[in-house]
């Protein structure tokens, strides 16, 4: 049997930090004294993972939506929209037209804003029809202004001082371009009088969330040390608004249990057990968390499911991997029907 090789590491705290802020956000004790604070009240919130742009990725992702905005987005379907479908459906008029006439001009050929259309159309996100050689579009609903803010998140359970210097730099970066509204950085409470990441070099602009997840997952398992201050843009508004908008997207589309893609749910020794109010990986054959490093194509200790499994129908109709699965999607479609109602 292989190494675990320090499997429950980052990977399994990062869910634990999503399935915590799906819980808890925002954090209960983030209206003290802190205007540039988390929203609190009738906000609709959702989570993802492992987004961002070219130049910057982060762990966790939290969208504040306007509720009924958020409930006018589920008319567009559970997938994401992407930069080209979102130029097409944000522009589509409410009455037929030539597509070229409501679309803004773009600064690629119009054959690629054709594509986008043909695609939104086959989404079923827009409506189209032909009037001799013409494609026309018509909207099947106004596209909703449902994004409120951005957070991002960067999940350290250990913030040693080598690990904060990496992550200073990544943090002086959100400063700098403003795309998020407000950056934090989530780390485990060690119960010291002074936590050790307020000690360390990070910008002041970042929050510190303290995690105490010894119990198991709930929304009760963070808190706030030091409170964040708003971020402002530096590219202009209407480039943070349209970037951020895509970003929200994705996390709309995919969410954060989507780590299963990149697993092996088809092999006889995943698991999925219970740590509080989230269900995390297990691999029975190394014992250990395991992340999808260690959870690959070329793990030594990966076995097929036995074909029985796979023919034996209800309760697992295709065996354990694909139980797992639908266990998983079902969860997140679960929560978004929670989010928006």
């Amino acid at each position: 049997m292989s190494s675990p090789a320090s499997a429950d590491s980052e990977f399994v705290y990062e869910l634990r930090v999503c399935r915590w802020a799906e819980l808890g956000w925002p954090p209960g004790n983030s209206t003290d004294a802190a205007p540039d604070g988390p929203t609190s009240g009738d906000t609709a919130h959702i989570v993802a993972r492992q987004l961002g742009t070219r130049q910057r990725r982060w762990d966790t992702v939290i969208v504040e939506c306007d509720p009924e905005g958020l409930r006018a987005r589920a008319a567009f379907g559970d997938d994401e929209l992407d930069s080209d479908l979102l130029h097409v459906v944000r522009n589509a008029p409410s009455e037929w037209a030539w597509y070229r006439d409501p679309l803004p001009k773009p600064d690629y050929p119009w054959r690629y804003v054709r594509e986008a259309v043909h695609r939104a159309a086959d989404r079923g996100v827009v409506e189209t029809r032909t009037d001799g050689n013409r494609i026309q579009l018509r909207r099947i609903a106004p596209y909703p202004d449902w994004v409120d803010r951005l957070i991002a998140i960067e999940n350290k359970p250990d913030l040693d001082a080598s690990a904060a210097d990496r992550l200073a730099d990544q943090l002086a970066h959100d400063v700098e371009t403003g795309l998020a509204d407000a950056a934090w950085v989530a780390t485990a409470e060690t119960g010291a009088t002074v936590e050790p990441a307020l000690l360390e070099a990070l910008p002041v602009e970042a929050g510190v969330l303290t995690t105490d997840f010894t119990g198991g997952v709930d929304g009760d398992a963070a808190g706030v040390a030091w409170h964040p201050t708003g971020l402002e843009p530096t590219h202009g508004e209407a480039h943070r608004t349209a970037r951020r908008l895509e970003l929200a997207e994705r996390a709309y589309g995919r969410g954060w249990r989507d780590y299963q893609e990149t697993m092996r749910p088809d092999c006889r020794h995943y698991e999925l057990r219970r740590d509080g109010r989230l269900l995390v990986p297990w691999c029975a054959a190394k014992a250990c968390h395991q992340s999808a490093a260690i959870c690959s194509d070329g793990c030594a200790d990966f076995e097929p499911e036995p074909p029985a499994w796979r023919t034996e129908g209800w309760p697992i109709d295709g065996g354990p991997g694909s139980g797992i699965r639908e266990l998983l999607r079902s969860r997140a479609e679960r929560q978004r029907a929670d989010e928006d109602r």
